[in-house]
């Protein structure tokens, strides 16, 4: 009896050995990959993606093609049904998990705490907490980040990553949860991180702020987090020269200071969470993903851990976003094959 346990627990051990082994490769991978939050509206809707030689093809197939191995997913609380600002909720994000899971992809959920978009300009509580208290948001922001990734979880699916909150320079949630008031922000934080790890330790919280080259920026955030004791694993940055209307060769250097700085002013990971260029400036979309690639590369002690690109898929005359890397007839822009390098 005694020998037939020491089997099972040796077993056992082995079991989590391996477990804790492959966790371990996978966060030592660099992470290739693109927000795919789109992508089931667009195939609802009848969009086809075609591989070079005109073949009807997957397009998360597509993307590994292009040297991408993870998916970024974002979680909406109660969505409406809106093509492009709608869907997201618990069961869509469940379904496309577990589809690039099957596919060899790691997987990121993205937690807006709204109904739709939130960003620096807008960060709309969903409507079901607009009248609640701030301790009920607290368990709002708990119990609804709980049950995401448990569900996840019991379907098979354990995400790499997790974000709480989305590009939140000045808060999530507001008005409670703005940077006017970092007390309440940092509860709000920390009730999400709380929630992720009690499904999984594992699992790597990410707190994400935009514009990625501006250091200022992001010193004021952190500090103020640092200062507010808010536990995260990653930092994670949003990477869009288009939107400050410079060229990446203008700001590529000031990316690269700030990537840096974050590691050794706060001893974090970092990670380009968002990134897109011009669909129709190819070239230049090309050279920025590759000179943002290197950036994040060349961090020291392997502490740069991926980029992805926001909806690539997301082509123009599906979505009106004009910094898609997918083309007119429905094939991927050449500009991706700077993830395949």
């Amino acid at each position: 009896m005694r020998t037939n346990q020491y089997v099972l627990s040796l077993k056992w051990a082995v079991v989590f050995s391996i477990f804790h082994f492959s966790m371990a490769t996978a966060q030592t991978v660099f992470s290739k990959g693109a927000d795919v939050g789109w992508l089931p509206q667009m195939e609802a809707t009848g969009y086809k993606f075609y591989n070079s030689d005109g073949k009807e093809t997957d397009c998360l197939q597509l993307l590994k093609d292009r040297g991408m191995n993870s998916v970024r997913l974002r979680v909406w609380v109660n969505p409406n049904d809106d093509k492009a600002s709608g869907h997201c909720s618990k069961e869509e994000t469940i379904i496309m998990a577990l589809r690039a899971q099957k596919m060899g992809m790691r997987v990121m959920i993205n937690f807006h705490y709204s109904d739709s978009w939130a960003d620096p300009a807008k960060q709309f509580k969903p409507k079901a907490w607009e009248k609640h208290s701030f301790p009920e948001l607290l368990d709002d922001v708990y119990n609804h980040t709980f049950d995401v990734i448990s569900s996840l979880k019991k379907a098979g699916v354990t995400p790499e990553w997790v974000q709480v909150g989305n590009e939140i320079p000045g808060g999530m949630m507001w008005p409670e949860g703005s940077t006017d008031n970092w007390k309440q922000l940092g509860q709000l934080l920390n009730k999400g991180y709380d929630a992720v790890k009690a499904v999984d330790e594992n699992i790597k919280v990410i707190v994400h702020v935009d514009e990625g080259n501006n250091n200022a920026k992001f010193r004021t955030f952190f500090d103020n987090a640092t200062a507010q004791k808010v536990r995260y694993d990653i930092i994670g940055l949003s990477y869009y020269p288009y939107w400050i209307k410079k060229d990446y060769s203008e700001t590529i250097a000031d990316l690269e200071f700030n990537l840096n700085d974050m590691v050794k002013r706060y001893n974090k990971d970092v990670m380009i969470v968002e990134v897109g260029g011009e669909d129709d400036k190819v070239q230049n979309t090309y050279e920025l993903l590759k000179a943002t690639i290197e950036a994040v590369k060349k961090v020291p002690n392997n502490r740069g851990l991926g980029v992805m690109y926001w909806e690539p898929q997301g082509a123009r005359s599906w979505s009106h976003y004009a910094l898609s890397a997918w083309q007119a007839d429905g094939k991927p822009s050449p500009a991706l094959d700077a993830f395949k390098e």
